[in-house]
């Protein structure tokens, strides 16, 4: 089955990987933090392996965000994000993995889970 992980973050300490770039990502030991990048590199060299990675792909900040909406057949573009918030999506993964339990794992392992959210979503097709 594949599923869609959409990792938020604070779009006011963007930067991708985005736990490094947090107040607290940025007060742990330089260890600590090359600890979180070789895990993240690990994450997807392991779901390559395995199959399992269709795509990773890191946003661009929400300030470069367009909404368009089409209202009685008249277009309107304006600034984004669509949404006020203080977490904002920063990227995605999208997987195929054999069960519900291992997207979980999965979506647990990716370091910002430590400090935002992963949205878990399966894709109907």
């Amino acid at each position: 089955m594949k599923y869609m992980l959409l990792i938020h973050s604070n779009p006011v300490t963007w930067g991708h990987p985005s736990f490094l770039h947090t107040e607290e990502g940025k007060k742990l030991p330089k260890a600590a933090r090359e600890a979180l990048a070789a895990q993240l590199d690990q994450l997807l060299d392991e779901l390559h392996e395995r199959g399992e990675l269709i795509t990773a792909s890191p946003l661009a900040a929400p300030r470069e965000t367009k909404v368009v909406r089409v209202r009685e057949g008249v277009r309107a573009t304006t600034d984004g994000p669509y949404s006020e918030a203080k977490e904002q999506l920063a990227g995605v993964f999208i997987i195929d993995v054999a069960t519900p339990e291992r997207a979980e794992d999965v979506a647990a392992r990716i370091p910002e889970a430590q400090q935002y959210a992963i949205e878990l979503r399966p894709i109907s097709m």
